[in-house]
């Protein structure tokens, strides 16, 4: 059974805000002498790690709203500079734009049952090249 995770996606505006903090985050890793990864720091380890690597991705908040998802590809554990346990959600680098869903904040991360998940936006769909803000409006009002 697959499941995914949802978390906040704190100081990004919009999909690409993220993207770009993204490309950041794998540039820096590979000056560091390793091949490009793009990963997530948070505390916890997740205990569902067999669900979540059976199709599982990690669903982004922005702004109040589910925006995209990114394929989880693994976990690792480390220590961070004060040896406090830490998890690393390894993500695979495809951000994919969903439909905006409303969610309301919190802390951390949640799972998130695929039935609870919202679609990916389809390419070509007649909203392309509408500001996200308007897709929701719309969406909201029942017009899209």
């Amino acid at each position: 059974m697959t499941v995914h995770l949802i978390k906040l996606s704190v100081g990004t505006s919009d999909i690409e805000d993220l993207a770009g903090f993204q490309r950041e985050r794998m540039r820096q890793s590979a000056r560091n002498g390793g091949t490009p990864r793009l990963w997530h720091r948070t505390r916890h380890m997740p205990r569902r790690t067999e669900e979540l690597l059976a199709g599982g991705s990690i669903y982004w908040v922005i702004g109040g709203r589910i925006r995209a998802r990114q394929r989880l590809v693994g976990f690792e554990g480390d220590r961070d500079e004060e040896g406090r346990k830490i998890c690393r959600f390894m993500l695979d680098a495809a951000l994919v734009p969903t439909d905006p869903w409303p969610h309301r904040a919190f802390q951390g991360w949640r799972y998130l049952d695929p039935k609870d998940a919202p679609p990916d936006r389809p390419t070509g769909e007649i909203d392309a090249g509408m500001p996200e803000a308007m897709i929701a409006e719309l969406r909201d009002l029942g017009l899209l």
